[in-house]
């Protein structure tokens, strides 16, 4: 069954985009104490470029996240943007779980808006970190495509995984 663009756009619709936006935002403008910035990690870079980097990321995912939801919203989606930017989710997945080292933890100082349950629950994080890179692996495959309708699951998908990980580990927006 083919759905036309406007008729997916519609379905999708601006409640799932406040959802994909929310799910996989930034850390809005973490910072690190004076005396955890320059402490330096074991793999090397200090707790600030870390948690720097970790925002920057997580703020190019949501940068993705909008604007594919907003060309499966389009009456003509954008195939090479949704192409993009989904290569790009897909690259910063795999990584995901390396931006949280115990040295950046809201228990040492750093002001984040990642929860402390992530170092609590380790376990648990780094399952839902591998479900979203999955995901995002699967969103890429299906963005590659060009097939609207498997972006648009997919899509989903991904953002869903997003969500998973933001309500137990991230502080509400």
């Amino acid at each position: 069954m083919t759905v036309p663009y406007r008729t997916l756009g519609k379905t999708l619709g601006a409640g799932f985009a406040l959802f994909a936006l929310a799910a996989c935002g930034g850390e809005n403008g973490a910072s690190v104490s004076s005396e955890q910035e320059s402490k330096v990690l074991p793999g090397g870079g200090t707790v600030k470029e870390m948690v720097e980097k970790r925002h920057e990321a997580m703020e190019d995912i949501g940068d993705s996240f909008k604007t594919i939801s907003d060309q499966l919203k389009s009456g003509s989606p954008d195939l090479e943007a949704i192409k993009g930017s989904a290569a790009l989710i897909a690259e910063h997945a795999p990584n995901v779980g390396d931006w949280f080292p115990a040295e950046t933890s809201p228990a040492l100082g750093v002001d984040t808006d990642a929860l402390a349950t992530i170092w609590e629950r380790p376990e648990e994080f780094a399952a839902i970190a591998a479900k979203f890179e999955t995901a995002a692996g699967e969103l890429n495959t299906a963005a590659q495509t060009g097939d609207v309708e498997a972006i648009g699951a997919a899509f989903k998908a991904t953002g869903g995984q997003c969500k998973a990980c933001h309500d137990d580990f991230r502080e509400d927006d």
